[in-house]
């Protein structure tokens, strides 16, 4: 019996300590560092902030439609309602349905997109071969930690080395 309470406090303190020894990096991270501009995950769902500007809150419903399909090579270009996404299907899709993009493109052609820098509520960011969204806060990209696997939200964060960021003027 009193193995099995030692083990259990030892289990129970392990998984307290690596929530505080790595910030509060989880999967809720964005719940528990509330700020103004900042979304929060809520069953893998991302909710816009309340002072959220209306095509922010409009790019996060989209997101939130389609996160979770399957990655698809070529998705989203030629069918705007697809089965599956690749990274630019996915942010196109996002961004059309916010009402900033007027049409599909390729990740090679969000290099020119909007404006250049860190954008304060979205950043497209942008390399030959690859793009992902920032908004409010959180990374929507199809890209996980080891593969592609569809568009979701990503609570961790990811290296930008590479990337050009850009912003839809104004935001």
């Amino acid at each position: 019996m009193r193995l099995r309470v030692v083990f259990f406090l030892l289990v129970t303190a392990t998984l307290l300590s690596s929530c505080v020894r790595y910030g509060g990096r989880g999967r809720h991270e964005a719940a528990y560092n509330a700020h103004p501009y900042r979304a929060v995950l809520v069953n893998g769902r991302a909710v816009p902030p309340g002072n959220a500007p209306l095509p922010v809150q409009r790019a996060i419903a989209a997101a939130n439609r389609i996160q979770g399909l399957p990655y698809k090579w070529g998705g989203g270009h030629a069918r705007l309602n697809d089965s599956g996404y690749d990274c630019s299907g996915a942010t196109s899709y996002v961004l059309r349905n916010a009402g900033l993009l007027e049409d599909q493109m390729p990740s090679r052609g969000f290099l020119r997109y909007g404006r250049r820098g860190h954008g304060q509520w979205i950043t497209v960011c942008a390399r030959n071969g690859h793009v992902f969204l920032v908004i409010a806060g959180l990374r929507f990209d199809t890209y996980g930690r080891y593969r592609q696997d569809g568009p979701r939200w990503r609570p961790y964060s990811r290296s930008m080395r590479g990337y050009v960021l850009r912003h839809p003027p104004g935001l």
